[in-house]
């Protein structure tokens, strides 16, 4: 099987979360026969990586098998929250389209089309 390298974002979606300075980030792949390769290749310790510059101290990922998706859970990466940040996003809303860029390696029949514009 031939894999490709990709941005999450063509072959998954994501949702942001925030709780005081805690961020979560949902992921969940479009093809649910995907799930154990993200499993594999999204991990606590590349996701942290990806947050360090906001001051992240930890992640936890959160596996959910049934549903084909995952929660991350991120320490200290809004900077302060809502009403302590300076940023302009003390709701962590854009975090998940930092998650999203991401590369990973799919195989390579894995892409979606594109959707159509409405």
């Amino acid at each position: 099987m031939e894999l490709i390298e990709v941005q999450l974002h063509a072959v998954a979606h994501s949702r942001a979360g925030d709780k005081g300075n805690r961020g979560t980030l949902s992921l969940m792949p479009y093809d649910p026969a995907l799930w154990p390769l993200l499993a594999e290749q999204v991990t606590e310790a590349r996701v942290l990586a990806l947050f360090a510059h906001r001051g992240a101290t930890r992640c936890t990922r959160y596996d959910l098998p049934l549903i084909h998706a995952f929660n991350f859970v991120i320490d200290d990466v809004l900077e302060g929250g809502v009403n302590g940040a300076l940023n302009l996003d003390g709701h962590g809303k854009s975090l998940s389209f930092r998650l999203l860029s991401l590369t990973v390696r799919v195989p390579a029949g894995s892409i979606p089309p594109p959707r159509p514009a409405c």
